[in-house]
């Protein structure tokens, strides 16, 4: 991104904020339109300095109306520019149709061009489909789509990459326009940064287009950082005892890495005791590797009711299973109404018997988990995350905290979207990652912190772990590499 940016915005968001700044701080929507264009050849220039011939492809909108004005000022400029409207010109109305009129008086009468043209530039500027467009896409633009994509030069996309949806991160089409750059105006967009489409906006470069911070009516979707990291400093005089006592629950047979995982990345957030309470036969392996934990052999729920007892926060889920012993300690854990997060098994034993869980709990599913608790598609959670994150935090009612994964990671509580992650890398796509977050997360629960702050600061950590530990590693990264660079400082 160009700037750092403290929160994004829903599409329909930014489009009121766009007619606000029209109706309200009296900026000819015409000015905007003029400032987006040129912020983009500016950007186009930068990233593309011996770049001469522009090819401009324009849809029959808004986002038409900033290409068109793109090209006049490239024409300006020097450079040779080949103007593709695949939406008719003369149905252009507004401000689209005076952006039009400028490029026309540059260079010339134009006309639509459906078929028999090929891309002839350096650098293709995608201006096909704005940030309102919806349904399915046309074949005459799905064909534009595809050239453009096809011709293997760079792609800068004004606002949004055409075919993918700014308002939720899904996809219009299985084939969008794959930017290299896109360059998105006003503020950033909750759907170029969350689920499918992160992989089709390449660099995302925000253009505020200098409007007053008065415009901004809302507060957004705000972007995790570290600023619980503060909380986190210890006094001098401090003793383990202060920073609570975490139970994780989880490890079937042939399963107990995911509890270790969890349990040392809860060490590492400085969790003060970390108790594992497992199957027996994973316990002698665990001591083996990690001797700073705590590990209890359990059969059942009567072997952890001391453990639940004594326990700040607790953490279940990763390798549980999905059979009885893991059922029963699910059971006994949610019973006790403790600061809590559940992930991975616990997940899919809440999705597959319908349980409910105490609203001081955190729920952390990747996409498949959220689709068995909603009962919906993976297709639909990627294509729906805002949505589908919402609804999580309100299942059944209960107000938990949820942490729906994936690349552009939300939280969501009381049936709102209250952040998303923009750190990150697909590295972190790998066995065992869950488990280290939850964790993380587990042990800033049993630290004292809210349930909210809990998930974001720890979301933000992972994250930013994974993208040190990508920058150190030259092989693929496994999940013991995040829980090495963690880090607790800013």
């Amino acid at each position: 991104m160009r700037q750092p940016t403290r929160s994004v915005f829903t599409a329909s968001e930014v489009r009121a904020f766009d007619r606000r700044a029209i109706d309200e701080f009296s900026i000819p929507g015409i000015r905007l339109m003029h400032r987006a264009g040129r912020g983009a050849f500016d950007v186009a220039r930068s990233r593309w300095p011996n770049a001469r011939v522009l090819s401009i492809v324009c849809g029959s909108g808004n986002n038409a109306g900033d290409g068109y004005v793109v090209a006049g000022c490239a024409k300006d400029a020097g450079f040779d520019v080949q103007l593709v409207p695949v939406g008719d010109p003369r149905k252009l109305v507004g401000e689209a149709m005076q952006a039009c009129r400028f490029a026309q008086a540059r260079l010339g009468a134009f006309e639509q061009q459906l078929d028999g043209w090929n891309v002839g530039g350096d650098v293709v500027v995608d201006a096909l489909l704005g940030t309102g467009a919806e349904g399915a896409v046309r074949r005459p633009y799905q064909a534009a789509i595809d050239r453009i994509n096809e011709a293997g030069k760079p792609i800068l996309s004004l606002d949004v990459p055409s075919g993918v949806d700014a308002e939720t991160g899904g996809l219009l089409t299985a084939h969008p326009v794959r930017a290299d750059v896109t360059v998105t105006f006003v503020a950033a967009k909750l759907g170029l940064v969350t689920g499918d489409a992160v992989d089709f906006v390449g660099e995302l470069v925000i253009d505020g287009l200098d409007l007053p911070e008065a415009v901004f009516d809302r507060p957004g979707v705000r972007v995790m950082d570290g600023a619980g990291l503060a909380t986190l400093a210890r006094r001098p005089g401090a003793h383990k005892g202060d920073f609570g006592r975490l139970l994780i629950v989880g490890g079937e047979t042939d399963m107990g890495g995911a509890v270790l995982l969890a349990g040392e990345a809860a060490l590492r957030t400085g969790a003060g005791l970390v108790t594992i309470a497992t199957r027996s036969e994973n316990r002698a392996a665990i001591l083996a590797r990690r001797p700073e934990l705590m590990v209890r052999g359990v059969e059942g729920p009567k072997d952890i009711a001391d453990l639940v007892e004594r326990a700040s926060a607790i953490a279940v889920g990763p390798g549980l299973g999905r059979d009885a012993w893991g059922a029963g300690l699910l059971g006994a854990v949610a019973d006790a109404a403790k600061p809590m997060v559940v992930d991975a098994d616990g997940l899919n034993i809440v999705a597959e018997r319908d349980c409910d869980l105490p609203s001081t709990t955190i729920i952390t599913p990747h996409p498949g988990e959220a689709g068995r608790l909603l009962g919906e598609t993976t297709t639909w959670i990627q294509s729906n995350r805002p949505e589908a994150a919402a609804r999580l935090s309100k299942r059944k009612l209960s107000d938990v905290i949820a942490v729906l994964k994936g690349a552009g990671t939300l939280t969501a509580r009381q049936g709102a979207v209250e952040s998303v992650c923009l750190a990150g890398n697909p590295g972190m796509a790998t066995a065992g990652s869950g488990d280290v977050l939850t964790g993380i997360v587990g042990a800033l629960l049993a630290r004292g912190m809210g349930p909210l702050a809990a998930a974001e600061l720890g979301v933000w950590l992972h994250a930013r772990a994974g993208d040190e530990a990508r920058a150190g590693q030259a092989g693929s990264l496994i999940a013991g590499d995040l829980i090495g660079a963690l880090r607790l400082t800013a």
